[in-house]
């Protein structure tokens, strides 16, 4: 018998699939991803990882012992690291000043947050996984095709590198443990997070080639 997230990820096949499709992953592999796009993605990236981080923190809080509470601090620590490090980075770069919430970002928080107060704690671990697991595997993708000379190169090897393998094995494993442990009602509600999310992570990048914002007015 399979495990929930063997079945989360056949479940979001077909959308993984329009993922690696999109014009803002397959430029990025190409190096031609144009850098206004690139900075739109990353000022929103920026801002959904603060939200992220800490709501990671809530799941650890939430979590049903000790080692999930470490898994999920741990797990915020380092998407704090990343921003820290590699948007820094581009930010510097681009010399990139505030940005507000884009609505693809605000609205995926805003369900991530939403999640995390109205659901049981097996849920916020499903609907925060696809972030951990489609970067880690839209990462190795486009590692594979990559120059070595790609303008992105620094995004590639953070999402494609094996620590970061390590620590979406590890939130796969305590997920898959929470859903051994609960209610066939709840891990229903758990693939629909899942599934939600995984939209989301398209919407995102989808959103940052768009560069789409709100409405004038």
């Amino acid at each position: 018998m399979t495990g929930f997230c063997d079945r989360a990820w056949q479940r979001t096949t077909e959308l993984r699939a329009a993922i690696d499709g999109l014009s803002f992953n397959r430029e990025l592999a190409a190096g031609t991803l144009e850098q206004a796009k690139f900075q739109f993605y990353i000022q929103q990236d920026a801002l959904y990882l603060d939200q992220y981080a800490r709501i990671l923190l809530m799941a650890g809080a939430r979590g049903p012992d000790v080692a999930t509470l470490r898994l999920f601090a741990d797990a915020a620590i380092g998407a704090i690291a990343v921003e820290q490090a590699l948007h820094g980075m581009y930010l510097t770069q681009f010399g990139a000043g505030a940005a507000e919430p884009s609505p693809d970002c605000l609205s995926y928080t805003s369900y991530l947050l939403a999640t995390a107060y109205h659901e049981p704690s097996e849920v916020l671990m499903a609907a925060l996984l696809p972030c951990f697991w489609i970067y880690w595997d839209v990462g190795n993708t486009i590692a594979r095709e990559a120059a070595p000379g790609n303008q992105y190169r620094a995004w590639i090897d953070t999402y494609s590198d094996a620590g970061f393998g390590d620590a979406v094995r590890a939130v796969i494993a305590a997920t898959d443990k929470a859903a051994e442990g609960t209610t066939d009602a709840i891990r229903a509600r758990m693939m629909t997070a899942f599934v939600r999310s995984s939209h989301y992570e398209y919407l995102f990048w989808d959103g940052a080639y768009q560069q789409r914002g709100w409405p004038a007015g």
